[in-house]
């Protein structure tokens, strides 16, 4: 019998059906001769609307359109970590293999590999009790992630046949569980889920562990915690990339999953060829072992740019759930939206602000509420912490994404392109940028740093927004004209700014410091900072100080003082003593 559905209508990647009842909202489909993969995303009495997410050139009205019955969703299961994927879970490595530099259309390469044996531990026995979540087997990933199997969250019965500890290709039957309702469930070492359903979880818990970066201007004065949100926005040029890449590499999740989103073929070329060649600082292994890249470029098809998030917050939360911090960089969220705003305007909605439709601000609630810090259905603690970049236009952040963004997201880290063009890196402006966690965060740091972390860093922000305004007025009369005290504000402002807050990623000891260490280096600064309002107040002039050169001292000291060598501040601290000594004695 002949397929009654047909593609009535074709809009770009929006192609309609007519008369159709066998379609459900968000149910997947093949479309047109080639087996497009696409989504139904609008269901009316005697129209069916489709995302298609795949190039639609060539379809034609009278083509096939096919039920799957069941909705866009990701193959899960080892392999996916060192693989690059295209928006819809399509393995680009494999596909080059097979059809070149250029994507065949209808490509139904699978997205794990189905040939490779595993070397699997079954730890379920027949008669256990399992339950959604709970952990039937593991196999080593990599040579840094073992990769947990885990029962299907909406599965649970009891096991009656497990296989034995072997190698076992990931279709292999692993296990059978048995249901209430004496249903058989073969299990094997891979699962499906909807990229648009959040993975369910046990219980949420409050963010009160940082994730630590190594990178000064975020740990100290913008922390974020493991499952919080963070937004990174920017003009073109402000390094929101390159910012991103410091994170993945250095930050202590146990998974990067890498989206780039629209953004240029180039950059990602970038991101292939340095993650490549680096190695963890954690493992000293590759850090690809545990990155997991999502490449949907500014050329590949808009509709799976759409899609490209809900595959990486999916990947993570999978990885969540086995007990792994995961971090996700969304690079851009502005790119997403413009697939918004294109696909709305091909479905011809009502736009709302700068033509994003309506449902904008619903959307990035629902992908950054994905983020958290949980306890999963399989007993353990996981995190997903999601950073995503923002590209305003002309770096308006008044603009419809980077104002809704702010709305859900919890530390906003504005990247000026004054301190870019100054090569100040990396650039955030400390004045308005902010982070919600700073008081979630006070205990850890307090029992795990330093009880005066907090304290310091206090001090550093108000050193900072003194200098902010002081800086007013000496655009106006100058700087020779402020009283000591106030020259004294500008110089130590001067080595926070330069000594502190600016970070060189390609300097060994620089690029990723300790959190030990920068609390020695605000506690260094600060040290000179209370000496030399004492000298001041006793009348004598700042100029001493700083012909001393004990501020440019503070400057380099962030290269100068080995990460594993923190005694040498006592020497800095007797150098300052010994200064200040002989200016009192002259």
């Amino acid at each position: 019998m002949a397929n009654k559905n047909v593609i009535y209508g074709i809009n770009g990647p929006v192609v309609t059906v007519k008369n159709s009842t066998d379609f459900s909202m968000q149910e997947m489909v093949y479309v047109g001769n080639q087996k497009l993969i696409g989504e139904v995303i609008g269901i009316e009495e005697d129209t069916t609307t489709i995302q298609v997410y795949e190039e639609t050139t060539g379809l034609s009205p009278r083509q096939p359109v096919i039920s799957t019955k069941s909705p866009l969703s990701l193959t899960l299961g080892p392999g996916i970590l060192t693989n690059i994927f295209d928006g819809i879970e399509r393995p680009l490595r494999d596909i080059e293999k097979t059809s070149g530099a250029f994507m065949e259309k209808g490509s139904d390469i699978p997205a794990l590999d189905l040939s490779k044996e595993w070397d699997v531990t079954v730890t379920a026995k027949v008669g256990d009790q399992l339950t959604g979540g709970s952990i039937y087997a593991s196999c080593p990933e990599t040579a840094s992630i073992v990769h947990y199997i885990m029962v299907p969250p909406t599965l649970s019965g009891t096991v009656t046949f497990a296989a034995d500890n072997g190698k076992y290709k990931v279709n292999d039957k692993i296990l059978e569980l048995t249901d209430q309702n004496g249903t058989v469930h073969p299990l094997t070492l891979c699962q499906r889920w909807p990229i648009r359903t959040p993975r369910p979880i046990a219980n949420r818990l409050e963010c009160t562990i940082p994730l630590i970066t190594g990178q000064r201007v975020i740990d100290t004065m913008l922390p974020i915690a493991k499952g919080g949100t963070a937004a990174i926005p920017g003009g073109f040029g402000t390094g929101k990339t390159m910012t991103q890449h410091q994170l993945a590499k250095w930050c202590d999740a146990d998974i990067i999953i890498y989206v780039g989103c629209g953004e240029r073929g180039n950059e990602m070329t970038q991101v292939l060829d340095e993650f490549g060649d680096l190695i963890d600082p954690r493992t000293g292994k590759k850090l690809t072992d545990r990155t997991v890249l999502i490449a949907n470029t500014s050329n590949m098809p808009v509709a799976a740019r759409e899609a490209s998030i809900y595959t990486g917050i999916t990947l993570a939360e999978y990885y969540r759930d086995m007990g792994y911090d995961v971090a996700m960089m969304a690079d851009s969220t502005s790119r997403w939206a413009e697939a918004l705003r294109e696909i709305s305007g091909r479905l011809e909605e009502m736009p709302a602000e700068e033509g994003f439709p309506a449902y904008l601000p619903s959307r990035l609630s629902e992908f950054y509420e994905r983020a958290g810090r949980v306890d999963t259905l399989c007993g353990k603690t996981g995190s997903v912490t999601v950073i995503g970049a923002v590209s305003p236009q002309g770096a308006d952040f008044s603009e419809p994404v980077t104002q809704n963004t702010k709305r859900f997201t919890r530390c906003f880290w504005a990247l000026d392109k004054s301190l870019a063009y100054a090569r100040h890196y990396p650039a955030i402006n400390w004045i308005s940028s902010y982070s919600e966690y700073d008081i979630d965060l006070q205990r850890y740091f307090d029992e795990n740093v330093d009880p005066n972390f907090m304290k310091c860093r206090s001090e550093l922000i108000a050193i900072l927004r003194e200098e902010n305004a002081l800086m007013e007025i000496v655009k106006l009369i100058g700087e020779d004209v402020l009283p000591d005290d106030q020259k004294l504000v500008i110089e130590i402002a001067r080595v926070i700014r330069v000594g502190f807050l600016q970070q060189n990623a390609y300097h060994k000891e620089d690029t990723y410091v300790p959190l030990k260490k920068q609390y020695k280096m605000m506690e260094i600064i600060l040290y000179l900072y209370n000496i030399g309002k004492q000298l001041v107040t006793s009348g004598v002039p700042i100029s001493k100080l700083v012909d001393k050169g004990l501020f440019d001292m503070l400057v380099k000291i962030k290269y100068e003082i080995e990460n594993d060598h923190l005694e040498k501040f006592d020497q800095i601290k007797e150098q300052i003593d010994h200064a200040v000594t002989e200016i009192k004695s002259i």
